[in-house]
C-alpha cells in the first residue's frame, strides 16, 4: 500500500520560474486520492520562503510543514549543537540561518553558491575546516540544470575539493542522506515501505530513496534526466516514466 508521496521539485514539479506541463493538476490529483504529500528539495539557491511563494505562484499549494530543505535540517543541527555556521552558500540563503548566535563553536555550510565559489572563498572555508570548523553540506548533487535549460556543476563538486583539501568528510543533511528522508517520513507517521519518492537524479532522489528503505521511487524523464541514468545506480527506480503526469498514474495504479 503506498500512503505517502514525496516529490522532488525542481525538474519535477518546475524548470526555473514555471511549472512543468500537468505538474499542479498532478498535485492536485495526489491530494484528492488523500496520499500524504511532502515535497523534498536539494535546492539551495533560495530560501524556504522564496520556494513557498514561487510554488503559490505556479498554482501549487505547499504548506509550510510540507516542504523539507537542507537549510532547514542544517539550521536545527547547527541549533542543537549551539554552533554559529560559516556560510558558503548563495547570498539569497542567508535568511534561512538568521538569528543562530550561540556559538560553542562554528560550523562551515555548504550550498550552491553558485559565483560565490571562488579560490578565495573556498580557501576560507578550508582554513576554517583546518583549524577545527564542523563541516556541512546541504547536498552532494553531481549537477543540475539551471534556469536557462543547461547542465551546470552542482555543490557536490566543491565539496570534494574542501574534502581532499581538508582530509575530513562532510556531514551530509540533503538528499540522499537517509536521516534527511526520515525526518520527512516522521511528519506524515508514515513507514518507509508505505511510501514513494519521485525525483529527476537518479542517484541522490530515487536510489537514495530505495536505499533509506521507500516501498518505491519513480525516475521522470524531466529536468536532469539524461538516457541511460535509470542503469546507472543501484538500486535502480521501481520504474522510469515521461513525467510528474506519469509518475502519478502509476501511483494510481500501484497504490493498493
Amino acid at each position: 500500500m503506498i500512503r505517502a508521496v514525496l516529490l522532488d521539485l525542481a525538474g519535477v514539479v518546475y524548470q526555473g520560474e514555471h511549472a512543468l506541463p500537468g505538474a499542479p493538476d498532478a498535485v492536485a490529483a495526489l491530494r484528492k486520492a488523500s496520499f500524504r504529500l511532502r515535497f523534498l528539495t536539494n535546492t539551495t539557491r533560495v530560501p524556504k520562503r522564496v520556494l513557498l511563494q514561487r510554488l503559490t505562484d505556479m498554482s501549487v499549494a505547499v504548506a509550510g510543514e510540507e516542504l523539507f530543505t537542507p537549510a532547514q535540517a542544517a539550521r536545527a543541527w547547527l541549533a542543537a549543537k549551539a554552533l554559529v555556521p560559516h556560510l558558503l552558500t548563495h547570498p539569497d540563503l542567508a535568511e534561512d540561518f538568521a538569528g543562530l548566535t550561540r556559538s560553542a563553536g562554528e560550523a562551515v555550510v555548504v550550498g550552491d553558491a553558485a559565483q560565490g565559489f571562488t579560490y578565495d572563498a573556498m580557501n576560507v572555508a578550508l582554513r576554517k575546516l583546518l583549524s577545527g570548523a564542523e563541516f556541512l553540506t546541504l547536498a552532494r548533487n553531481r549537477t543540475f540544470k539551471d534556469d536557462e535549460g543547461d547542465i551546470t556543476l552542482d555543490t557536490g563538486a566543491f565539496v570534494a575539493a574542501l574534502e581532499y583539501g581538508s582530509r575530513r568528510e562532510a556531514i551530509l543533511l540533503g538528499k540522499p542522506a537517509p536521516e534527511f528522508f526520515a525526518a520527512a517520513l516522521a511528519s506524515v507517521e508514515c513507514d518507509a515501505s508505505e511510501a514513494v519518492m519521485v525525483g529527476d537524479d537518479a542517484e541522490a532522489d530515487v536510489a537514495g530513496a530505495l536505499a533509506a528503505g521507500f516501498g518505491s521511487a519513480l525516475l521522470v524523464r524531466t529536468g536532469k534526466y539524461r538516457n541511460g541514468d535509470e542503469t546507472k545506480v543501484t538500486p535502480a527506480p521501481s520504474a522510469t516514466v515521461d513525467d510528474l503526469v506519469a509518475a502519478t498514474r502509476w501511483i494510481m495504479e500501484h497504490c493498493r
